[in-house]
């Protein structure tokens, strides 16, 4: 049936095209996966070679996540006017670009201009966080953390392998011609390529504008069910901001701390890809979990880990395997409270108004990790990479003081994807 055709949507109409767009959805992220990791894992390192001191090394992964923070807001309105479909293939298409630039810029050593390709290829983050939400679109209530998570979840074979391709691009970018390091945007561009056109071509009919259409034809909207949950909304997107910020900035000057002890490329990829798949690898295990026991249990299982993974990373800076460890623990209490949080989030927030409420969370999202990654540096340089995790600490501290105090406030009733 098409979109636009006049016959009402049945259940099985909906099971099939919830189905086709999950299909397209975790192909897309898994493509998308390759590049960022690939990138991203090499952006430090290039940025410290192209501007010649290691304070600017952050600036790679602060130009990334500034770059996803300003395509949220304009993604997110875009698909709010004509879809999933368009909004995502046209951030993909933007990281391509991004991927293409790098090379440029890497090769004529302009670092400016490499910084411009790093904010390009964020976009393709912003992709990264809306199709979780576009996962929940079709979703029955009961279910939406689980198809959320399993969205995220679809970034782990792409995100892990995508460092380790660090070497091999090197390899394949100097049989080119191309500066050492270069070689993994190649890599970037053909996966952002391909993923355009699995959003144009797979992802119909488009999910949101399904959902939309079946409200209008049974007459109904969950917003006659419920008003939005305000202390939901903003306790969501404090968790979203704070756990990504913890994450980006440890994560951001860990291949650099790594290579200034003795480090070869092969153990920076294979500590990140570590670091990845701890952050995806068991995101369907938290979705189930925030599904069956609530929103709030689950993040805070994920503060205990970030904090965990802060002091791993701050006693044991001096040895790798306790870094190495720490960054696994890192990615897993990211990975639980970005799951719990974006599905608290798709709970709380009015049924009308969703899509826009959801790109400013990933707005504050990327701004909060852009503003941690930058400060990165400076911290790093300033009293060391024990240091910089012992300051992360603070941002663990205020999300759990937000989720007291969110329950303080609600001692008797306690609605969380959809329970009383």
């Amino acid at each position: 049936m098409s979109e636009g055709g006049m016959t009402a949507l049945t259940d099985a109409d909906v099971v099939r095209i919830r189905r086709r767009s999950h299909v397209a959805i975790i192909s897309g992220q898994a493509l998308a996966g390759v590049g960022m990791g690939a990138t991203f894992s090499a952006g430090a390192l290039l940025a410290t070679q192209l501007s010649g001191s290691p304070a600017w090394s952050g600036t790679s992964v602060t130009l990334s996540t500034l770059g996803a923070a300003a395509a949220a807001i304009p993604l997110a309105r875009l698909a709010q006017a004509s879809g999933r479909s368009p909004a995502l293939a046209t951030g993909s298409a933007f990281a391509a670009l991004g991927a293409i630039v790098g090379i440029v810029a890497t090769a004529a050593g302009l670092f400016p201009l490499f910084l411009v390709a790093m904010g390009l290829l964020g976009v393709g983050t912003a992709v990264n966080l809306q199709s979780r939400f576009a996962a929940t679109d079709l979703s029955e209530p009961a279910r939406s953390g689980r198809d959320l998570s399993v969205v995220v979840w679809s970034t782990t074979l792409g995100a892990v392998l995508g460092p380790n391709l660090i070497g091999p691009g090197d390899v394949l970018g100097r049989s080119i011609g191309l500066p050492p390091l270069t070689g993994v945007f190649i890599f970037a561009l053909a996966a952002q390529l391909v993923a355009v056109t699995v959003y144009l071509v797979v992802l119909r009919p488009d999910p949101l504008l399904t959902a939309l259409r079946l409200g209008v034809e049974r007459g109904t909207t969950e917003v006659e069910a419920r008003a939005e949950d305000r202390g939901g909304v903003i306790t969501a997107i404090l968790t979203l901001a704070l756990s990504h910020a913890t994450m980006a900035s440890v994560m951001a000057m860990t291949p650099v701390h790594l290579v200034d002890h003795g480090a070869t490329l092969q153990i920076v990829g294979l500590t990140i890809s570590l670091h990845v798949a701890g952050m995806y690898a068991l995101s369907p295990v938290w979705g189930v979990l925030s599904d069956r026991f609530g929103r709030s249990p689950v993040i805070v299982v994920g503060q205990g880990m970030l904090l965990a993974a802060l002091l791993m990373t701050s006693f044991g800076a001096e040895h790798s395997g306790w870094v190495v460890a720490g960054l696994i623990f890192l990615g897993l209490g990211w990975s639980a409270a970005t799951v719990a949080a974006s599905g608290l989030l798709t709970d709380s927030a009015d049924p009308m108004r969703r899509t826009v409420v959801q790109g400013r969370a990933d707005l504050s999202m990327s701004l909060a990790g852009g503003i941690g990654a930058a400060s990165a540096g400076v911290v790093l340089a300033a009293i060391g990479y024990s240091g910089l995790s012992l300051v992360a600490i603070v941002l663990v501290a205020v999300v759990v003081g937000a989720l007291v105090i969110r329950r303080a406030r609600r001692p008797r009733i306690r609605v969380e994807s959809g329970q009383v």
